[in-house]
């Protein structure tokens, strides 16, 4: 399931070639007050499925496992969220969706499963596809087989049942000049969307497979937020997403700050975290990495594999604590189902996932979650934490900076009570 994106080298994201990779040519514990605790609502009874369209999609009643929002206490320091997430999320001979939900489970997280549409698409059906600027048919990562589909469907179906997000990576995934989603008008946007959609709600049509059990969820409502192919092409996206009703986006790039909203929607770009052993940081995504380490080899040197999966870990543990022991800004992670390098990049992940999701105050989470809880909370809270820089510790502590009141002013300066003998 070969995916590329923009990379981050200084401070400044640049394009970096890939055209060996099969996608695009263009680099890239107990409840706590105030978060989500572990109490997980009651699902809604599942005795009754309402199939939707020819049976592809049904409405179950509402997701499983979804921690409840809570709005953040005066005084109280924020929960550290940490969201992983996938692009073009699919199951193939290396397992790897099911591995990585098996992890999730193991380590009380949720996450964000960015499914590309053509994933469930067949080859022999890939003239449904009418991608903005291209040919009928046309894809940068190919379309699926029978057996490819089925494995990718039974992973999603299992996925949302656990609480996790099904968002979308779109379809053909087109990068660069020459078409690439970079490109791409609001229209041409709002065509690749209902498309992605339509795919989805559709495959028992597209590919015969009628006794398949549905998708227990209606894709139209569950589909919130996205992450564009290489990173490209945010704003007009945004544009239509927020006029389709999307509520996040996950196709920027920040610093590790608390996020606010571009055209209507979260803006839950990933970030930028230390690079051990450079001066520069480092985009929080395994495909990043790969090209400062091996360039556009995806099978690099093997006696570095390890190292280089180490320097991934520990780059985004760096950031991991420079957030939880700082301003708490909420980590994004973005991740391929890929063997890189030996899969170093995938025993990183889990390494991190391992580490992070059992601390106090952790919300691993999904983007879902993350955007419902950053909805529940007073804006001027938001605001507030957003004037936090990097790392940044409140000076006079979270109970006053949260306090909701201003704080009073410390002894021995100008306007304070006297001191008492």
């Amino acid at each position: 399931m070969a995916a590329t994106h923009k990379m981050a080298v200084g401070a400044v994201v640049v394009a970096a070639c890939a055209t060996s990779l099969a996608g695009c040519a263009t680099g890239s514990g107990g409840a706590k007050e105030g978060a989500p605790g572990p109490q997980k609502a009651a699902p809604a009874p599942r005795g009754v499925v309402r199939l939707i369209g020819d049976g592809s999609t049904s409405y179950t009643g509402a997701q499983p496992h979804l921690p409840r929002p809570e709005r953040l206490k005066p005084g109280r320091k924020p929960p550290q969220f940490v969201v992983f997430s996938w692009d073009g999320a699919g199951e193939d001979s290396q397992k790897l969706f099911s591995h990585f939900r098996k992890v999730a489970k193991e380590n009380h997280a949720t996450m964000t499963y960015f499914l590309s549409g053509v994933y469930v698409l067949p080859e022999e059906k890939s003239d449904l596809y009418r991608p903005p600027q291209h040919s009928p048919g046309r894809s940068d990562i190919g379309f699926n087989d029978q057996q490819g589909i089925s494995d990718t469907l039974k992973q999603v179906r299992l996925a949302w049942l656990e609480g996790n997000e099904i968002g979308t990576h779109f379809n053909g995934h087109f990068c660069g000049p020459d078409g690439g989603v970079g490109e791409w008008s609001v229209e041409e946007w709002k065509s690749e969307i209902a498309q992605a959609k339509q795919f989805v709600k559709t495959w028992r049509t597209n590919t015969g497979m009628t006794n398949a059990a549905p998708l227990p969820f209606d894709y139209d409502k569950e589909l919130i937020g996205a992450r564009t192919p290489c990173l490209e092409g945010q704003e007009n996206f945004m544009k239509a997403a927020h006029q389709l009703g999307f509520r996040y986006d996950s196709s920027g790039v920040n610093n590790q700050v608390w996020p606010g909203k571009k055209e209507g929607l979260w803006d839950l770009s990933m970030q930028l975290v230390p690079f051990p052993g450079h001066t520069y940081e480092q985009l929080t995504m395994d495909y990043n990495f790969m090209v400062n380490q091996s360039g556009t080899q995806t099978q690099g040197d093997p006696d570095k594999r390890e190292y280089w999966g180490d320097q991934m870990r520990d780059g985004l543990l760096q950031g991991f604590y420079r957030a939880y022991d700082g301003n708490r800004a909420p980590l994004v992670i973005g991740n391929h189902f890929e063997s890189w390098n030996g899969g170093t990049y995938m025993r990183a992940v889990e390494e991190v996932v391992k580490e992070v999701c059992h601390k106090p105050d952790v919300r691993c989470v999904s983007f879902r979650q993350l955007a419902d809880w950053l909805d529940a909370q007073d804006p001027q809270t938001l605001a507030k934490l957003r004037t936090l820089d990097v790392g940044e510790v409140p000076r006079q502590g979270w109970a006053s900076f949260l306090s909701g009141h201003p704080a009073p002013a410390p002894k021995g300066v100008p306007g304070a009570p006297a001191a008492r003998p």
